[in-house]
């Protein structure tokens, strides 16, 4: 059924028409419902790069279907969940610190402080690279709102 709200919501913005408001979702996903894409989270802090997650390791949680490229990845992720998800659900962390959301690209990402951030592209990353701490402060400031808009 969330798969089909996602469809309608896509179809009548493309179509030009409008759509009800509705709150943002707590972890950002794609179509299908994967969170990073189908990347594990784990891998980020355990191998130091995104890594593919399999149809195997699959874990349901915060309204989004994670993925992970290993039993044990997926049970550090099921034992502490909140340790390995990526900060602001997975938006974009430099989109949220300018006050809105956006996708990303599961390459473009940075731990700091044991958190994971991940960002839109690349190019982006390289801008929230030169002031990370000032944009944590900012999208720590909009998480919240953004969260009840």
């Amino acid at each position: 059924m969330k798969y089909l709200a996602k469809f309608v919501l896509t179809l009548v913005f493309w179509l030009g028409g409008t759509a009800p408001s509705f709150a943002l979702e707590p972890v950002y996903s794609d179509f299908f419902g994967k969170a990073i894409r189908g990347d594990d989270p784990v891998a980020y802090f355990t191998q130091s790069k995104a890594v593919e997650g399999s149809d195997d390791y699959r874990y349901e949680w915060n309204g989004a279907e994670w993925r992970f490229s290993s039993q044990r990845h997926l049970d550090l992720f099921k034992a502490d969940p909140e340790q390995y998800a990526p900060q602001y659900g997975g938006s974009c962390a430099w989109a949220v610190s300018k006050g809105y959301t956006a996708k990303i690209d599961p390459r473009a990402w940075n731990i700091v402080d044991g958190k994971l951030y991940l960002n839109y592209s690349k190019s982006v990353q390289q801008t929230w690279q030169g002031d990370i701490a000032g944009y944590i402060v900012n999208a720590d400031a909009n998480w919240p709102r953004l969260l009840n808009e």
